[in-house]
């Protein structure tokens, strides 16, 4: 997997995103380059109105660039019109929310299962695939529990298997323990780690808080539309290490409470 992991899934080129505001001109994003490594955990950060937001949105196709190029998977995405971004999408990539974005009126399973609803996947064929990625975040136990019944950390537990559901390339994660509390953080970003190193996914999150983007194997830091500074804040060698105390390849324990 490590020569996999020297090429890019993701390419940057000179991006920029200016918004007219009248007579003025902002420079959300100021020509900005950079790669994202197959199986990375990357980290963008930066405080409000550095442009990490707005890169974010770049990347999942969500708004288009003013100029420059961003190729994703060898397709320049930034050439698709939203018919194709609909579909890229839906084949290739998964979210992680920060307000977790659950259906109320749904329970754990079929929330999790939802998106498999636009792919035309049989229901008991959902079901099936909705509690094997429970099971493997250790939520199974809540696959009937409605979200107002489920704690902020379960919920997002639920939002992570939704969004694994697809089995995705890349997951994009907006802030994604903004909601939750210090120590169920802390579990969540272990969490996403894990997805990470077993799964061999690309996870890409956004964060305001540095301290929450030192547990990436990577930092970028926007300031004012520009990268300021590259971070490579883990090494395969502390993952590995990591790996020894992981026991029958489960993502967390089922009866964590998180």
């Amino acid at each position: 997997m490590s020569s996999d992991k020297t090429k890019p899934v993701i390419s940057v080129r000179d991006l920029k995103k200016i918004y007219k505001i009248g007579t003025n001109r902002i420079h959300a994003l100021d020509g900005i380059s950079f790669d994202v490594r197959r199986g990375e955990f990357l980290a963008i950060t930066g405080t409000s109105g550095s442009g990490k937001s707005t890169c974010l949105n770049m990347l999942a196709g969500l708004e288009q660039p003013s100029s420059g190029q961003i190729t994703i998977l060898g397709k320049r995405i930034d050439r698709m019109n939203e018919h194709e971004l609909v579909a890229f999408r839906r084949e290739h990539v998964g979210f992680i929310f920060q307000s977790y974005n659950l259906i109320a009126s749904m329970n754990a399973e079929e929330n999790v299962a939802m998106p498999l609803v636009f792919r035309g996947v049989p229901r008991e064929e959902r079901r099936a695939a909705a509690h094997k990625y429970m099971k493997l975040i250790g939520i199974l136990d809540q696959a009937g529990h409605m979200p107002a019944q489920m704690s902020g950390g379960q919920q997002q537990r639920v939002g992570i298997a939704r969004a694994l559901v697809i089995d995705p390339d890349i997951m994009f994660a907006d802030e994604p323990t903004g909601n939750l509390d210090s120590a169920t953080t802390s579990e969540v970003l272990d969490l996403l780690r894990r997805i990470v190193r077993e799964q061999g996914k690309t996870l890409i999150m956004v964060t305001h808080d540095a301290g929450i983007a030192s547990a990436a194997d990577r930092q970028i830091r926007f300031m004012d539309g520009r990268i300021t500074e590259i971070i490579e804040s883990r090494t395969e060698a502390a993952d590995d290490t990591e790996a020894t105390d992981d026991t029958e390849g489960c993502i967390g324990a089922a009866g964590e409470s998180v």
